[in-house]
């Protein structure tokens, strides 16, 4: 059987399709006229079963879990990070944990190393949101940048959030730290950071697209290709099983659990009239697939 690492050997014959993606050590790659994207891990989070669940009762929870085949102690969401290249820019779409979150995150770095691009090889970092596993990659041991070339771009309504001293005092005790952690990410490129609106384009054929519910000023941003539009959702879409099976569900992971919800259902409703890409930074097989309709719920299909 071929691990990770193998499959990156071999990769470069595997691409069949415009659209086929590849297997990597770090993730999946899919190339599309002349881009190329690739979902690099980041590694994993691991976390109690209420923390997509909440008070569901537990014949349910039962019930997904098995149809999932997902453990019943701890859940271990995958993390992966978007790089896309058009052969001028290289965009990264959120940094991952760093260090300082989580043992089990943090290697983006090795994924990167992976696939030879260097942090300086960066032009654009374009967040989705501040939650630590999305932005406290952004420094290094000595509080600099990691990237230090890039651009820096977020959702101004999600820098806002994160900026305002007053988000602390009302995020909740079980979110502090992720309040405290993103303002003194945020703080250090506050003067050169590109804060985006609604609809803006970031760079030629990319697009922000707020996304709220999850955070704030959570933001999704389509990417524009000659073979159709592939969606980066960020956590607009939080996992694989209870997302897709129950959308409207007020999940206890959403900052806001009913604009969540509304955001959560119009976006998969869209994603699966369309059959566009998407690539859900908590989706299992690197992330990439599209959205089918199952009855009243729907489905992930990774490609």
């Amino acid at each position: 059987m071929l691990t990770r690492r193998h499959i990156l050997i071999s990769a470069a014959a595997s691409l069949a399709a415009p659209l086929a993606p590849r297997r990597l050590w770090a993730g999946t790659s899919l190339e599309t006229g002349g881009l190329r994207i690739d979902t690099l891990s980041d590694g994993n989070l691991v976390m109690p079963i209420g923390f997509s669940f909440g008070d569901l009762p537990a014949d349910q929870i039962a019930a997904l879990l098995e149809r999932h085949k997902l453990p019943t102690d701890q859940l271990t969401p995958p993390c992966n990070v978007t790089l896309l290249r058009d052969g001028t820019n290289t965009v990264m779409f959120d940094v991952g944990s760093g260090p300082d979150f989580m043992p089990t995150a943090g290697k983006l770095a090795e994924a990167l190393d992976a696939l030879d691009v260097t942090p300086e090889d960066i032009t654009h970092v374009v967040f989705t949101h501040a939650h630590p596993d999305h932005i406290w990659g952004l420094l290094d041991e000595f509080d600099e940048p990691v990237f230090p070339n890039a651009e820096y771009m977020i959702g101004a309504a999600e820098f806002d959030f994160w900026t305002d001293p007053a988000t602390l005092e009302t995020i909740g005790a079980d979110r502090a730290t992720f309040a405290v952690g993103a303002a003194r990410r945020l703080e250090v490129i506050a003067d050169t950071v590109r804060k985006l609106a609604d609809g803006e384009e970031v760079l030629p054929g990319l697009t922000a697209r707020l996304t709220p519910g999850h955070t704030p000023g959570h933001m999704s941003y389509d990417i524009v290709g000659p073979e159709g539009t592939i969606t980066v959702i960020g956590d607009a879409i939080g996992n694989g099983h209870i997302a897709f099976d129950m959308p409207a569900w007020h999940s206890p992971s959403d900052q806001d659990p009913v604009l969540g919800a509304q955001t959560r259902v119009a976006l998969l409703a869209q994603l699966a009239d369309s059959g566009a890409t998407m690539i859900g930074f908590h989706l299992p097989g690197g992330g990439i697939g599209r959205v089918e309709r199952a009855g009243d719920a729907y489905t992930f299909v990774e490609i």
